[in-house]
């Protein structure tokens, strides 16, 4: 009986075999690394003609097709593959994606790193680091001089510029923290409204557009770089703690020779070209203090943010 229910279901057979933990049931986790185990038939392993590369839309998207080209080059160059960069408009959007084979490599937001992981195969390995081995970015709530808010705990009454739900720092983190630890909850104690992008986060507060906003650093420290606004243009009333940066990695049934070879071409990047200039992503990048990539542990590094995501979805 039990060999005639597994010929005829086979797929019910495996998903009781081969546990999951937080992944969807699609996927198996049998090593307990809380990633999706690649498929263990070589059949379903994907090798594409052409590679879909995707960084996180925490800004415009157009405006890193230009930041990662020197990157692309020698990602096509390591896996021997044509890479395109995809300018996706939303996390979700990015997400499903790779959910259904049409994104290969990605970096996903540190937000929606979990959902990536557990929703669609993905696996991070890398993130944007410092040459000593840290990294690191911090949530900081913002307003503008005069605007007579001093404190988190002067938010309350006021209107919140969040970035979109699937953010860590534009989000999650805030939403979970204002209500611990300074006893104020979204919808109640202050009126939540999103605008799409870290960016415009920014950018409304600059311009007193909104009063507060909950913002990456590293997404400051860049729009400052670039002229967009001016240090005195925000005040900065709460940083928290440090959290990881946007995770790297790929779709968990890439063909095991190809993974190894992406591995090898974020590994291998040269931040700075052999003539001593700035590559395109260290021109970008450098000014959150970040200067090569360096290897993440999802299941350590993401613990806090699983984490903060479970509270933060508690608080909704």
């Amino acid at each position: 009986m039990s060999l005639f229910i597994f010929t005829i279901v086979h797929g019910s057979i495996e998903a009781k075999e081969c546990p999951h933990g937080e992944l969807d049931k699609i996927y198996c986790d049998r090593d307990g690394d809380m990633l999706a185990d690649p498929p263990s038939d070589a059949s379903k392993w994907i090798n594409p003609y052409e590679l879909v590369f995707a960084y996180s839309p925490v800004e415009d998207p157009n405006v890193y097709k230009k930041a990662w080209h020197d990157f692309i080059v020698h990602l096509s160059k390591v896996t021997g593959k044509k890479v395109v960069f995809f300018p996706f408009q939303s996390n979700t959007a990015e997400i499903e994606a790779m959910k259904i084979g049409k994104l290969h490599i990605a970096g996903f937001n540190t937000g929606s790193v979990p959902k990536a992981v557990n929703y669609a195969g993905f696996h991070p390995f890398v993130m944007m680091g410092k040459e000593d081995g840290s990294y690191g970015y911090e949530m900081e709530i913002i307003t503008y001089p005069g605007s007579g808010i001093y404190t988190a705990s002067d938010i309350k009454g006021k209107t919140i510029a969040f970035t979109a739900p699937s953010s860590n720092s534009g989000f999650k983190a805030p939403v979970a923290l204002l209500q611990e630890q300074f006893g104020l909850q979204k919808d109640i104690d202050y009126h939540a409204v999103f605008s799409g992008k870290h960016s415009n986060s920014i950018l409304s507060v600059a311009n007193k557009i909104y009063p507060i906003a909950t913002i990456a650093n590293s997404v400051r420290k860049r729009i400052q770089k670039r002229g967009l606004i001016k240090k005195e243009e925000i005040k900065i009333i709460y940083t928290s703690q440090t959290f990881p940066t946007t995770g790297f990695g790929y779709a968990y049934n890439l063909k095991p020779s190809l993974v190894k070879k992406i591995k090898e071409a974020f590994l291998t990047f040269k931040w700075t070209r052999e003539d001593g200039s700035a590559s395109s992503v260290k021109k970008e990048f450098s000014s959150s203090g970040y200067s090569t990539f360096i290897p993440l542990s999802y299941q350590k590094d993401f613990e806090i943010i699983r984490s903060i995501n479970k509270k933060s979805d508690h608080h909704k």
